[in-house]
């Protein structure tokens, strides 16, 4: 799996890199230059408050523990998945793997990142809703509507599709260990079933969950904002509206290239495409795009380094305990 990982990261390097110089890397560069430090340094405060924003969300589907723990998980996430050579899904384990180092169990941590990836999704979705519908407006006659319209749909369901197989994941292997009676399996049941019980426990908490969702949808609305924020200061007349719109089918598409790392060429190719459809240049979404990467490289490595001292402490107590 992470040797395909890292052919899916080398074969989307090698697109980005045709982009760039198919469309000029002079312009491209060019643009991204432009934006300025001072404009660099406001899109990596607004990226920040968007962490914040969906780590308060994770911490809703929650009754106890600190909301910082969450904000904590949700950066190791996202760096994990941006600059890692994994699948996002690496950047899901890891995020997990991360709040533990701060007092959370184990199978509260694994539970509510499966909810909270799930419950995230499914706003996601609506986001790209709101995305689908100022497309219908602004360009009714694109091709783009009736695939994602389509997409849209496919997605919802696989969506309900996942928590509903996460609430049975115990019952399908408690079924398979009256088939399997060896002795390891029936340990490995006993833990299936504690973490069935915290995912029943979390999915039992109905306002909870709305809250979180709510709470994604509106960080999502936010991460639009930002990307108009983005453009306008590359010198885009593109307006608020559109710009939400191309964040949302970006997000969209982006939810199904989950297995290429830091979606390296997708994100490119996808920015490219559908700024052409609000009328921004390849030029500028290729800047953007270049730019939301050194964004993340900014967050990410210290994010990274500060999780491997946590580590790092974790492992020094466990020698001297």
């Amino acid at each position: 799996m992470k040797k395909f990982s890292v052919l899916l990261a080398l074969v989307g390097l090698a697109l980005g890199t045709l982009l760039i110089g198919w469309f000029g890397a002079g312009g491209v560069f060019g643009a991204a230059f432009a934006l300025g430090w001072v404009g660099f340094f406001w899109l990596v405060l607004c990226q920040l408050g968007i962490l914040a924003w969906l780590g308060l969300a994770w911490r809703t589907l929650l009754r106890t523990g600190s909301p910082l723990t969450y904000v904590w998980g949700r950066m190791v996430r996202d760096s994990a998945g941006n600059l890692l050579p994994f699948s996002q899904m690496g950047g899901f384990i890891f995020g997990a793997r991360a709040i533990t180092l701060h007092g959370v169990s184990a199978r509260r941590a694994v539970a509510s990142t499966l909810v909270d990836v799930a419950i995230e999704f499914l706003a996601q979705m609506a986001f790209a809703g709101v995305g689908l519908v100022i497309l219908i407006l602004r360009v009714p006659n694109s091709a783009l509507v009736w695939p994602l319209a389509i997409g849209l749909a496919l997605a919802v369901i696989g969506g309900a599709a996942f928590i509903a197989l996460q609430q049975g994941v115990g019952a399908i292997f408690r079924a398979l260990t009256e088939r399997i009676s060896a002795g390891w399996l029936r340990r490995q049941t006993a833990r299936i079933g504690a973490l069935e019980g915290e995912l029943s426990g979390i999915y039992q908490r109905v306002p909870r969950l709305a809250l979180a969702g709510s709470v994604h949808f509106i960080g999502w609305i936010y991460a639009g904002l930002t990307t108009w924020l983005a453009l306008h200061l590359l010198g885009s007349a593109i307006d608020v509206a559109s710009a939400i719109a191309l964040e949302a089918i970006l997000q969209a598409g982006l939810n199904f290239a989950v297995l290429v790392p830091g979606y390296l060429g997708v994100q490119e190719a996808a920015l490219a495409a559908i700024g052409a459809l609000f009328g921004v240049a390849p030029e500028v979404t290729l800047a953007f795009s270049l730019i939301r990467r050194a964004r993340d490289i900014a967050i990410g490595v210290p994010v990274l380094l500060l999780w491997q001292a946590f580590e790092a402490r974790r492992v020094r107590e466990t020698l001297l305990s």
